[in-house]
């Protein structure tokens, strides 16, 4: 069933929140609140879940909170709709503030002191709590994969699927996780795309993943033109007047998305034109006008992909569903994930007989071997356990460009149909 490795895109988000704290681009906010969901008719006991998010992490109040947002909007939605079989599902929220003692924190409040049946679209910089989950034995649905925790624990179940053992010790298969080049392939053979810059920090995890997206770029036969900026004293100019003069195709990056917005800002500056300026999954947002505001050549060749449907994409009708409940709240692809995971959480809540609502009945249904895809929204996500690392694996992608006044258009077709059998290339996180 086509699905993406989304393992080492994830493991470049670390990288670059990371690499947001220290650099400073944006503020950590202090106040957060959940929406509370509105009431569902009926009686019965409420059904219990929760929501890790490191709302006030160093990296800033909005970078981690999508996910939470959508599921929110979700359940809310849900409560106002009768809830599950007229149970209310009582929504409990925890900010781990971004760092490993928060979150076990979080983790013992809501599995050890309100007992929730499962946790739902988990947003952890640091998920330390996780063995402390699995050993609870309570599914955690719809997580976002920011480290190998979902590749390494049983209950344990991220939004993009996997297909390691996951036997709670080293994470993937003896340490070892993979990634495609399907994002490459994609590139090359729909844009043509030849000469691929790799631009990252003089930093150690920035650099380290460069090294995975070049290692991607050379299996798929690009020329790579490597760039490197000083993470004290960065000269983007410099930068893009080499991605000029190279005669780049495609950028891609291993930087934050403040520099992010310096490199595109520097790029029109000197007339740097290229065909793709590519993103990942975590800038694909509203936010676009206001963070490369000072770059419209540059803004308007940002292409993001993913595993999931483009949030714009109004023509669909789980789209149009999640933008309505959304009711004003930033969107995003994130936010949209995180709809799909509380959606995912309530189909399995309803698989179980009313009398049977428990951990094991709802873990059933995750766990299944049919691939899950939330009506649409994403693309089919199952765990496969297989016992060595794939070499190829058959994968979809999900592709849209920012385009002024317009958002961001779905290119490529359908993504369900947008596949190729791709190299899965080997690294440690």
């Amino acid at each position: 069933m086509p699905r993406p490795c989304r393992a080492a895109e994830t493991f470049l988000l670390v990288a670059l929140l990371t690499l947001s704290a220290a650099c400073g681009s944006r503020l950590p906010e202090s106040d957060f609140t959940s929406r509370p969901p509105a009431p569902a008719t009926g009686g019965g006991e409420p059904v219990r879940v929760g929501i890790i998010t490191g709302a006030t992490s160093p990296v800033g109040g909005d970078a981690l909170t999508g996910p939470r947002d959508g599921a929110l909007a979700y359940f809310a939605d849900l409560n106002a709709r009768g809830g599950i079989r007229g149970r209310r599902v009582e929504v409990s929220t925890c900010d781990d503030g971004g760092s490993g003692i928060g979150n076990d924190a979080c983790v013992r409040e809501l599995v050890d002191g309100k007992r929730v049946l499962a946790l739902v679209a988990t947003t952890a910089l640091d998920y330390a709590g996780a063995a402390r989950v699995s050993r609870a034995g309570v599914p955690d649905i719809g997580g976002q994969p920011l480290g190998p925790a979902y590749d390494t624990y049983p209950h344990l179940y991220g939004i993009y699927g996997s297909s390691a053992p996951r036997t709670g010790r080293e994470p993937g298969w003896n340490g070892v996780l993979t990634g495609g080049t399907e994002v490459y392939r994609w590139f090359r053979r729909e844009l043509g795309a030849r000469t691929a810059a790799v631009v990252s920090y003089n930093q150690a995890a920035s650099a380290s993943y460069a090294r995975l997206v070049t290692a991607g770029l050379k299996a798929e036969g690009y020329r790579v033109v490597p760039e490197q900026v000083d993470f004290a004293l960065p000269n983007y100019r410099a930068i893009a007047a080499d991605l000029r003069a190279q005669g780049v195709d495609v950028v891609f990056d291993a930087l934050d998305a403040h520099g992010n917005a310096q490199l595109c800002g520097a790029m029109d500056a000197v007339g740097a034109t290229v065909t793709a300026k590519v993103t990942n999954v975590q800038n694909w947002n509203q936010d676009v006008p206001r963070d490369y505001r000072g770059a419209p050549r540059c803004r308007n060749s940002l292409w993001a992909t993913g595993a999931s449907r483009n949030h714009d994409d109004t023509a669909h009708p789980a789209v149009r569903e999640f933008r309505r409940a959304m009711k004003g709240e930033p969107l995003s692809q994130w936010a949209l994930e995180g709809w799909a995971a509380a959606k995912w959480f309530t189909d399995a809540a309803r698989s179980c007989p009313p009398e049977g609502l428990t951990r094991a009945c709802v873990e059933r249904f995750v766990d299944r071997p049919e691939p899950y895809t939330a009506g649409g929204l994403l693309l089919p996500v199952r765990f496969e356990r297989l016992p060595e690392p794939p070499r190829t694996r058959h994968t979809c992608l999900s592709v849209a460009r920012w385009q002024d006044g317009r958002g961001w258009v779905t290119q490529g077709g359908d993504m369900n149909d947008n596949c190729a059998t791709v190299p899965q290339l080997p690294y440690r996180p």
